[in-house]
């Protein structure tokens, strides 16, 4: 029932979203768009189809990857205040995208994403490599993490401060987090990359339940701890490194929607994973709309929208979990 309810509310933020913009449009011109009908006006299907259905496509895929990815890496570290950004994952993917877009400015503009989800696998895999230590234990794959991503934005900040303004204007817009540039293309390959590793999180949703219980209490059921957790990872960097490919590093949804998700359906991970994909989709759908409206016609940058609101809902784990 509860997915019921999601997979409604999401179809109706969508439907929202293709029907706001500078050129209003009523429920049934932008269904009439969706389905060919044929007293459906050229304008509408052009703005429904051509300008905002991809956008709107994006935004609930990149959420979909963001809110899956959270769930699990709050599992893998047994950490509530965790999302993949915290093991600077989005960071190595930043910093691959400074040095494309600001150094190499001959490099194709549709080689940028399979660079930048290079760079997350990279920082992943150093994570990984530094972090290990008979098994990468949580409190070392965080603080490596931690380590490694300030590492990576100091050396964005280093390129983009010694760079072209032009190409640095452009790379900072990028790493706000943006959807404008919202094209299917990136839908394909974010569904390419992003399907396998969200297939394989799905297939761990036994595992992540018994290493969510700890390290001590997993190996004593003869689960192979390292093994799942370097797996876990793996499929984390996948997923999240083709949604910061796709648009830019966006801040918080992996972190709200695991939470928003444990609320509805509890934490077994089989309902888990797919109701945060759901809700991460919801937010990110609301958020975009919300980056495109509220200041019209000036479109904020999505993953500024999505920090103005999550900043409060982390002051308030923050403070539920101040005791733990």
């Amino acid at each position: 029932m509860i997915f019921a309810v999601l997979v409604a509310a999401l179809g109706a933020a969508c439907l929202l979203a293709l029907g706001s913009g500078d050129q209003p449009l009523p429920l049934r011109e932008v269904l009439g768009a969706l389905t060919g009908a044929p007293e459906t006006s050229p304008v509408a299907t052009t703005i429904v189809t051509t300008l905002r259905l991809p956008r709107v496509a994006l935004a609930a895929a990149v959420g979909a990857a963001l809110g899956l990815a959270g769930a699990a890496t709050q599992a893998l570290l047994r950490n509530p205040l965790a999302e993949p950004g915290l093991l600077g994952i989005n960071a190595g993917a930043a910093l691959a995208a400074m040095l494309v877009i600001v150094q190499i400015a001959s490099l194709p503009e549709a080689a940028l994403p399979l660079v930048t989800f290079a760079g997350a696998l990279a920082m992943a895999a150093l994570i990984q490599l530094f972090a290990w230590r008979q098994g990468a234990s949580t409190l070392r794959l965080i603080l490596v993490g931690v380590g490694l991503g300030a590492m990576a934005g100091a050396g964005a900040s280093f390129v983009a401060a010694f760079g072209p303004a032009a190409e640095v204007q452009r790379a900072m817009v990028w790493a706000a987090g943006s959807l404008q540039d919202a094209r299917w293309v990136k839908i394909v390959w974010l569904a390419q990359w992003g399907a396998p590793a969200a297939a394989l999180l799905w297939l761990m949703a036994r595992e992540l339940d018994l290493i969510a219980l700890g390290d001590r209490v997993a190996s004593g059921v003869g689960q192979r701890v390292h093994l799942v957790r370097g797996l876990g990872v793996l499929g984390v960097a996948m997923l999240s490194g083709a949604a910061v490919a796709a648009s830019g590093p966006i801040a918080f949804v992996g972190l709200a929607a695991p939470h928003m998700a444990r609320r509805l359906v509890g934490r077994p991970h089989a309902r888990l994973l797919p109701a945060s994909a759901l809700l991460g989709a919801l937010l990110l759908v609301l958020a975009d709309l919300a980056a495109r409206r509220v200041l019209a016609p000036v479109q904020v940058p999505v993953g500024l929208a999505t920090a103005l609101l999550g900043a409060p809902f982390f002051g308030l784990l923050l403070w539920r979990k101040r005791d733990g």
